[in-house]
Formats: structure tokens, sequence, C-alpha cells
């Protein structure tokens, strides 16, 4: 899967043909999630709060 980013040592990637709603997938020291783009919300799995705090700015 393509990296968007790496920052603070959290992971962004993303496929252009995945499955909707539109999301990116975020990596963090073993944690997983996934994150809508439209609201910067966890969808599914489990980031820190100050992890998903920044993904979401």
């Amino acid at each position: 899967m393509p990296i968007l980013s790496v920052f603070f040592g959290i992971i962004g990637r993303m496929w252009h043909d995945d499955h909707p709603p539109p999301h990116i997938h975020v990596e963090y020291q073993g944690f997983e999630a996934l994150v809508d783009l439209q609201t910067g919300q966890v969808s599914k799995g489990k980031l820190p709060r100050k992890v998903a705090a920044i993904v979401q700015e």
C-alpha cells in the first residue's frame, strides 16, 4: 500500500480504489486504524488519543 505521509512516527497509507467511504490507513507503534477523510474520525481500529488528534488536524 503506498505511503502518503510519515510524521512523528505516524504512517499514513491509502489505496486509490479501496472500499468506500474515503479513508486512510494509519499505523503508529503497533496501533492500526482507518480514519475517515471527511470527518477525521477513527472509523475502525484504535489510535492513542494524542495521535488521533494529530491525524485529525
